[in-house]
């Protein structure tokens, strides 16, 4: 009986762990861009002379030696985001506009693309997992699969992000991918046509010794019919146990993990806690029921 505390809490504590991209789906507003602004000291800090960064503005566009390679839109991003990098704070990132499209698409649990998941192991981008059942697989595929180009463009230097820019596209159209797999003499192309990809939130299966494992990939859009579907599915079954495995989650929409956990609290036990750093009154998020899996002892994996 003196377990319960100790679960409710720490299921509590990993929750409250994936507050960056929970905040993120929940209270992005967008910004609108001021046009004509008189008083151009509008909200600066007092202590700060922002001239020096139009004289740097000014500079680089007066002078640097080769014009065609300036970019306005990459300098205000780069910006913005260099505000952000100066917290140094891994929950606080800027998106630009096409991040942020991949992003809401993530947690959407669905985007235009070949269905796969993709890394940069030993410095190469490798298939990490094809999705079943998506042109990826079909295509033929396979986890550990190197990708030495994108439609002709070497990927040696490539981040996994900028490589999802490229692989992701409008649906029929199609994406060139020049494979090398262990075991074979030489490089392959596969041209593979892009399709809606219903990207799943999660699985379970049923372990020996009574173990319900659950694989939650994201708190997505479509994650929270889907656990409730599984709970029922775990309170129908032999298990008793259950492991909940939350690596590589990146987290997804607050209000999704408020739902989940009240799976495994108490109505009205606290889920997370929102701090303004004293600018407005915290917001508190409790979990609101069923709590039909508190009983059942839990390992959660992050």
């Amino acid at each position: 009986m003196r377990k319960a505390p100790l679960l409710i809490f720490f299921v509590a504590i990993v929750f409250a762990a994936f507050g960056f991209g929970f905040y993120f789906g929940k209270n992005q507003v967008p910004i609108t861009a001021p046009q004509g602004i008189a008083n151009e000291d509008l909200g600066k800090p007092g202590n700060l002379d922002f001239s020096l960064f139009w004289q740097a503005w000014t500079k680089l566009e007066e002078k640097y030696v080769d014009h065609s390679k300036i970019d306005y839109k990459k300098m205000l991003y780069g910006a913005i985001g260099g505000m952000t990098d100066s917290l140094k704070d891994d929950y606080t990132v800027f998106f630009p506009p096409e991040d942020s499209k991949i992003f809401k698409e993530d947690v959407s649990g669905e985007f235009s693309g070949v269905g796969m998941e993709i890394g940069v192991k030993n410095s190469v981008l490798t298939v990490i997992a094809p999705i079943e059942g998506t042109p990826a697989e079909k295509a033929g595929l396979r986890a550990g699969d190197k990708i030495v180009k994108i439609n002709g463009q070497d990927s040696g230097e490539m981040a996994a992000d900028e490589a999802v820019k490229l692989i992701r596209g409008q649906r029929g159209t199609d994406v060139s991918l020049t494979i090398f797999r262990d075991g074979w003499d030489n490089v392959k192309d596969f041209k593979i046509t892009r399709d809606v990809i219903e990207v799943p939130s999660l699985k379970w299966e049923k372990k020996d010794g009574g173990i319900a494992y659950i694989k939650l990939y994201q708190f997505s859009e479509t994650a929270r019919p889907s656990f409730n579907k599984a709970a029922m599915e775990i309170l129908n079954s032999p298990s008793k146990k259950i492991i909940l495995d939350l690596r590589n989650n990146p987290g997804g929409y607050l209000e999704v993990a408020q739902d989940i956990s009240g799976w495994f609290l108490q109505k009205g036990d606290l889920v997370t806690t929102e701090d303004f750093g004293g600018k407005e009154k915290n917001q508190e998020y409790r979990a609101e029921g069923p709590s039909n899996l508190l009983s059942y002892p839990i390992v959660v994996l992050i």
